[in-house]
């Protein structure tokens, strides 16, 4: 089910942020290994924007990869995720970014589990809220209840 965000209002949400949150999505920031909310999180829901709340990622895609950082094979809206080239510090890379919040979300890598897609997903932590299985019914994330077969 398509959420509208047409009444979204990014300024608004930015001055929700902290520092570190802010510069992770907004300023292409990138957050300390190992010393991240999520990085070994593993509680069962999903993960969303922090500035648009856009469903991104969830716990059954995610996995320990041993970077530091949170870790998934596939978003769970693939509308929802833009990649783009990032030429950033002499590397290339793909850079993730949210469709409807813009925020800088990480990079997509092809080191992934094989035998998932081979795809791995290292995202800031910074640029996520996590939504328990037990609240995504009152948070207006019910349909994601079918991933978890709690429905």
């Amino acid at each position: 089910m398509d959420k509208d965000y047409s009444n979204f209002n990014k300024e608004k949400e930015l001055e929700k942020l902290n520092k570190l949150q802010y510069d992770v999505t907004q300023k292409n920031a990138t957050e300390a290994p190992f010393e991240n909310e999520f990085w070994n999180h593993n509680e069962d829901g999903i993960y969303v924007d922090i500035v648009s709340r856009e469903p991104l990622f969830t716990s059954k895609d995610k996995f320990d990869s041993g970077c530091g950082w949170p870790s998934f094979t596939k978003p769970v809206e693939k509308k929802n995720v833009k990649e783009k080239a990032d030429f950033s510090f002499g590397m290339h890379r793909i850079e993730v970014r949210s469709k409807h919040g813009e925020s800088h979300l990480g990079h997509v890598f092809t080191n992934g589990p094989e035998d998932k897609g081979g795809l791995r997903y290292c995202i800031n932590s910074a640029a996520l809220k996590f939504i328990p299985v037990d609240k995504l019914e009152e948070k207006g994330y019910g349909e994601y209840l079918k991933l978890f077969k709690i429905i």
